[in-house]
Formats: structure tokens, C-alpha cells, sequence
């Protein structure tokens, strides 16, 4: 499931982390629990625990038919097998949540007048660094509270402090159809930016685990801006 947002127009004053969302689209979502350290750490528990829970669930059976019976070695091979697969597959989901800039296009399609500009105004939103990341690794790579955001074109990565978790959310613009991907990667950033826990607050997180499970599954544009946020925030 992708959260979307329409704008980054105010919804007014917050006074706390996510008590009065200043996004519309986080405002909407009057229903949902808003986004903090303390959320965010309890989630990342969650996922901790399903992943022991999934491994454990399957390889314990596994060994225990071994333990029972030698010539049970393929059937607990399958049991190894799976609580390898199932971790492996959802690290996979969470890697794929945020594509760079212009992977999502057909490999024929030629950048246009639009695109060109689309980039250009995107660059020009970050800072020099940044803008060299951005034109070798496809990403925006933003600083906020609650860690370094990696941006592509439907998603973002947060990696936490300290450099050892990320955490992969499936969020974009409501009506991305025609619009040059730097333009979709813009909106994202202004959005993080008018307000980080709102953006967290629509964003749907479909991952969280340690970076290296991820890394594995990215291309190599991907990693080069993975790499940097992780070095940024085991600098915070």
C-alpha cells in the first residue's frame, strides 16, 4: 500500500512532535497514531520481533527433525529454507520502496525540456554536497530529527542513529502522472521538510531492520546514497 500526498500546504500550528500535524494530508489522517522517536522505536521492536519470530518458527522444527531423524534432512532443509526466504523477501519489499531518480523510466525514454528543468529546481533545493550525492546516486538525502532521509521517486529510507537500522516507507504525490520524476523527488522534500513526523505520519512503513539487509538488495546507485546517509548518521 503507497500513502500519497497532494501538497505540502499548511494545516496549522503544531505544538508538539505530532500533535498538530502542519500537513493537510497528515491532518486527514486523524485516525492514525502520529509519528515520534518513541513510536518509531516501539515499531522497530515490532519488526525485530517478528523477524526472531519467523526464523524461529521455522528453523526450530527443522532442527528438531533432524535431531529425530537424520533422513528427515530434506524436510528440514524446506524448514531452513523458509526462515531464510521470508526475511530475505520482505528486506527485498523495503529495498524496493524508494527507486532513484529515473528507474522507474523505460531505458529508450530521453530526458526531456521538462525533466532537465524538474532537476534543475531539485538541485537548486539542496545544498552542495547534497547535490553532488544527488546527481551520482539518484537521491535526496535530507537531515531530520528522528535520523537521515534517503528520497527517491515513491519512497524514502530513514536510517536511524547510529547508522545500524533503516526503516522504508512507501509514500507519493497523489497524481504523479506526468509529472518529471525530480518534480515527484521535490515534493517528497518539501514535504519532509514543512514537517518530518506528518511525512512519517502518511508514509506507510513496510520495513525496518538493519541496514545490511537492505544494502544487499540495492542497486548500486542506491547504496552510494544508502552509504552516505548511514555515514551521516553515525555522525549525529
Amino acid at each position: 500500500m503507497e500513502a500519497s500526498l497532494e501538497s505540502v500546504g499548511a494545516a496549522g500550528a503544531r505544538t508538539g512532535p505530532a500533535a498538530h500535524p502542519r500537513l493537510a494530508e497528515a491532518a486527514a489522517l486523524w485516525w492514525r497514531e502520529g509519528v515520534s522517536d518513541r513510536t518509531l522505536r516501539r515499531d522497530e521492536r515490532r519488526w525485530t520481533a517478528w523477524t526472531v519470530w519467523v526464523v524461529l518458527a521455522f528453523a526450530l522444527p527443522g532442527a528438531l527433525l533432524l535431531y529425530i531423524e537424520l533422513l528427515a534432512f530434506p524436510a528440514a532443509a524446506l524448514c531452513v529454507a523458509h526462515a531464510w526466504a521470508i526475511p530475505w523477501l520482505q528486506a527485498g519489499r523495503g529495498a524496493r520502496s524508494a527507486p532513484s531518480l529515473g528507474a522507474l523510466q523505460s531505458e529508450d525514454e530521453e530526458l526531456g525540456e521538462s525533466d532537465r528543468v524538474a532537476l534543475g529546481l531539485l538541485a537548486d533545493l539542496v545544498g552542495h554536497r547534497e547535490r553532488d550525492l544527488l546527481g551520482r546516486s539518484g537521491h535526496a538525502v535530507q537531515r531530520g530529527e528522528l535520523g537521515v532521509w534517503v528520497l527517491g521517486e515513491q519512497g524514502a529510507f530513514l536510517v536511524r542513529p547510529g547508522g545500524r537500522r533503516v526503516d522504508c516507507w512507501c509514500v507519493r504525490i497523489g497524481e504523479p502522472d506526468g509529472l518529471p520524476p525530480a518534480d515527484r523527488v521535490a515534493h517528497l522534500l518539501l514535504a519532509l521538510r514543512e514537517d518530518e513526523a506528518g511525512f512519517a505520519t502518511v508514509a506507510n512503513m513496510n520495513f525496518s531492520g538493519a541496514v545490511w539487509r537492505v544494502r544487499g538488495r540495492l542497486g548500486e546507485r542506491t547504496r552510494i546514497a544508502l552509504d552516505a546517509a548511514r555515514k551521516s548518521a553515525r555522525e549525529r
